[in-house]
């Protein structure tokens, strides 16, 4: 899951949103609390490929980050986290690109206390 940041400048979030990891999906690369750096702009020039990360919106579910696993032939996203409880593509099926905020791009992990 994610979070959005809204004291963000919104001129800045025309080309990059700022998200806080909410969840363990993607642990351990992205804990609960870390930040994201997503760009919608990338997938003008590129499609997703296999192993990008990237935010998107699934309801009931919510913002969401995930993995690409494969592209569907219909150009749609089959993504998934890497935590055994994750909810990802094998419950709610491949995502469509009106859904996909971006890639991320950048990544500020939360302290950790030793």
């Amino acid at each position: 899951m994610l979070q959005q940041i809204p004291e963000f400048p919104k001129f800045f979030l025309v080309m990059i949103k700022i998200l806080r990891v909410t969840g363990r999906s993607l642990e351990p690369d992205f804990q609960d609390g870390d930040f994201v750096l997503v760009s919608k702009i990338l997938f003008f020039f590129r499609r997703a490929r296999r192993g990008d990360v990237v935010a998107f919106l699934k309801e009931p579910y919510g913002l969401m980050i995930k993995r690409v696993e494969y592209l569907t032939p219909a150009g749609e996203l089959f993504v998934l986290g890497t935590h055994p409880a994750s909810v990802d593509s094998l419950q709610f099926g491949s995502i469509h690109r009106q859904e996909i905020l971006g890639k991320v791009i950048g990544h500020v992990k939360k302290p950790r206390r030793e």
